[in-house]
């Protein structure tokens, strides 16, 4: 399976430049957080989404499944392209997210979580919209290694980078610039214990699904997604590993950073700096990735 290459990721931070905040890193003790929660739609999903939505030919108009983050940068850069959008979005679906995709004037579909797939597929079909998953997709991946282009950039010398994992899109992006840029760099993704079908599947050597009656046991409702075969083969061939990490530590990851650095996080934005204040990860210049703040 062809990979993300460092030339298509620095192609799509020339075309996000635009559109996307250049994210500081923000001291946190020894470590440093990429504030993503900053970015105009509160995640990391505008720099993925706006980088497919421009290379897309002469798109009708833009559907795509979602736990809410990806469907707001969506219906965010569908605005502003001049184009309709549709969001598929699971029940139980946090409110300030659904508020968020129908502000930016998207229409929002809401279907039982094992049916969003389908029923976006339907409406692409029915509408001859095109389809912008919210990982499976080389230019998503690309748009969301941007942010490791940045890290990079801003500290060339950096030894550890702790990433949200769900769908496996930010961490195949991310993974692959820094990797790319600094060899040596240990790369971790983080998941909660919960919703840890990326650590099995890593084990096992193919994808595993977890059903959602498991996955939506977790706080973290941006993390429940499972990898495709696409994201899988970037984080088997460039991740150094996979972290998991308890509600508990969840819970006590977003009230620190609230406390220690003034950020907001959701809970799947937390999961990063779980990992790192749980001691379960090399030590080392650390940047961890605060993925969302939509909470």
């Amino acid at each position: 399976m062809t990979l993300v290459t460092l030339e298509e990721i620095q192609a799509a931070a020339e075309r996000v430049r635009p559109v996307v905040v250049r994210t500081p890193l923000v001291p946190m003790g020894e470590a440093w957080v990429k504030p993503e929660s900053l970015q105009r739609v509160g995640s990391f999903k505008i720099r993925g989404a706006y980088n497919a939505a421009v290379t897309t030919p002469s798109p009708r108009g833009l559907v795509t499944h979602s736990s809410g983050n990806h469907g707001q940068a969506l219906a965010y850069a569908a605005k502003l392209l001049g184009l309709p959008c549709v969001v598929v979005v699971p029940e139980g679906t946090r409110q300030v997210k659904a508020d968020a995709i129908r502000g930016h004037g998207a229409e929002l579909v809401i279907v039982p979580p094992d049916q969003r797939l389908a029923a976006a597929a339907e409406l692409e079909a029915e509408r001859g919209f095109t389809m912008i998953p919210p990982y499976d997709h080389p230019a998503v991946i690309a748009g969301q290694g941007t942010i490791g282009l940045e890290i990079m950039a801003d500290l060339p010398d950096v030894e550890v980078v702790l990433i949200p994992v769900s769908g496996g899109g930010l961490a195949s992006g991310i993974a692959s610039a820094v990797k790319a840029l600094g060899p040596k760099v240990k790369v971790y993704g983080v998941e909660p214990e919960l919703a840890a079908d990326a650590r099995e599947s890593l084990r096992a050597g193919h994808v595993v699904t977890w059903e959602p009656e498991r996955t939506f046991r977790t706080s973290a409702d941006g993390l429940r997604a499972g990898l495709s075969e696409l994201t899988f083969a970037h984080l088997s061939a460039r991740l150094d590993g996979i972290v998991t990490v308890s509600e508990d530590e969840i819970g006590a990851a977003v009230a620190h950073l609230a406390r220690r650095t003034r950020l907001i996080a959701e809970p799947s934005g937390a999961v990063a700096t779980a990992a790192y204040l749980s001691g379960r990860v090399p030590e080392g210049r650390t940047v961890t990735i605060l993925s969302g703040g939509n909470v």
